[in-house]
């Protein structure tokens, strides 16, 4: 059977219906860099219109400083044998858009003899996501890292101040009696009691901050009494008053019970140190395959979209310990009507179940 062969317009037809069913923008320009052809996709892509756009040439659609090397990139690329390649490698390149924003894009390049000279196609994907989503990959990197010095910082501070100067007292209090403890029984007997207490201040700082690196109380006991203990380790250090809210059968599995652990944590310290609250809310429960947990309280507040200091690293680590399990940190605020910290992180239902 005789396939019919499409008449010239029927084809030409049907070229421009594929071309504008097509989802990356499609530019064609003639050897004197005319645009002959302009797809619906580049329509949405630039926001010129196509009969604003034909027969222009295709300088139009670039910033101005890409212009003056773009021509000679073409007619180089024209001396060629090669039929296509990718445009701009190793670097990013930038369209111009109708109303004067440039956008960061891919672009490849291909040329076709045809009865009337050659003809150019450039094939555009707008990449504004993308580059966006490596400049706040390179920014949380550099600000995790950050936190992490930062915490070194705090834990070497710690260690100095809190048990190298009192162990070094004890070895001066320990000299002492040994030289005194013949002559000045009673003096000896006295500056031991005060080395002893002085030893019992040691060993509370070094659980204080073992615990700050690794609480004991959650692989003992587990999710639901390591927050139980958290919750009142922060009542009597901060004097804020606060309300837990979790469901006592919750039990998680590692990574998930140590994330959730920590920005319950940093959470209140942020309360604490920053919120000026009286009253702070905890909330942990499962909601279908996502665990939410909520940190609530009622301080000064203060407005999510104003720029971060320079040096302030922010809420930062509760995203990255979120972001890790594929999970999300929303934050909102209010001033002079407290801060609501929320965090979704997804997990089967039945993982971690006893």
């Amino acid at each position: 059977m005789a396939i019919p062969l499409l008449n010239e317009a029927d084809a030409a037809g049907r070229l421009a219906a594929l071309l504008d069913s097509a989802m990356d923008a499609i530019i064609s320009v003639d050897e004197q860099q005319r645009i002959v052809l302009y797809n619906r996709a580049a329509q949405q892509t630039f926001g010129w219109p196509a009969e604003q756009v034909l027969g222009r040439p295709m300088e139009m659609l670039m910033p101005e400083r890409f212009r003056r090397s773009h021509a000679g990139h073409v007619r180089h690329f024209a001396e060629t044998n090669v039929t296509s390649r990718r445009k701009g490698e190793g670097m990013v390149l930038y369209g111009l858009r109708a109303d004067g924003c440039e956008f960061p894009m891919d672009a490849s390049i291909s040329q076709m003899d045809t009865a009337e000279g050659k003809v150019f196609s450039v094939i555009v994907r707008d990449v504004t996501e993308r580059v966006k989503a490596r400049q706040d990959l390179a920014r949380f990197a550099t600000e995790a890292s950050a936190i992490r010095e930062q915490e070194k910082t705090r834990v070497a501070r710690e260690l100095h101040d809190e048990l190298a100067q009192s162990l070094t007292a004890l070895k001066m209090d320990a000299m002492w009696v040994r030289e005194q403890i013949g002559a000045r029984p009673q003096d000896a007997a006295d500056k031991l009691a005060h080395m002893l207490e002085m030893l019992d201040d040691c060993v509370a700082a070094t659980r204080r901050i073992s615990a700050d690196l690794r609480p004991l109380v959650l692989d003992d006991l587990g999710l639901v009494p390591a927050i139980e203990w958290l919750v009142q380790n922060f009542v009597q250090r901060w004097g804020v008053a606060c309300e837990l809210d979790i469901d006592e059968s919750l039990e998680l599995p590692e990574p998930y019970a140590t994330a959730v652990f920590r920005i319950v944590q940093e959470s209140l310290v942020n309360v604490a140190k920053h919120a000026g609250a009286s009253r702070a809310w905890v909330r942990i429960a499962r909601e279908g395959r996502e665990i939410v947990l909520s940190v609530r309280d009622d301080g000064r507040g203060f407005v999510t979209e104003a720029p971060r200091k320079p040096q302030s690293i922010g809420l930062i680590g509760l995203r990255e310990r979120a972001t890790l399990l594929r999970g999300t940190v929303s934050i909102a605020s209010t001033p002079g009507q407290g801060t609501r910290v929320e965090a979704r992180i997804p997990a089967e239902p039945g993982e971690g179940a006893a």
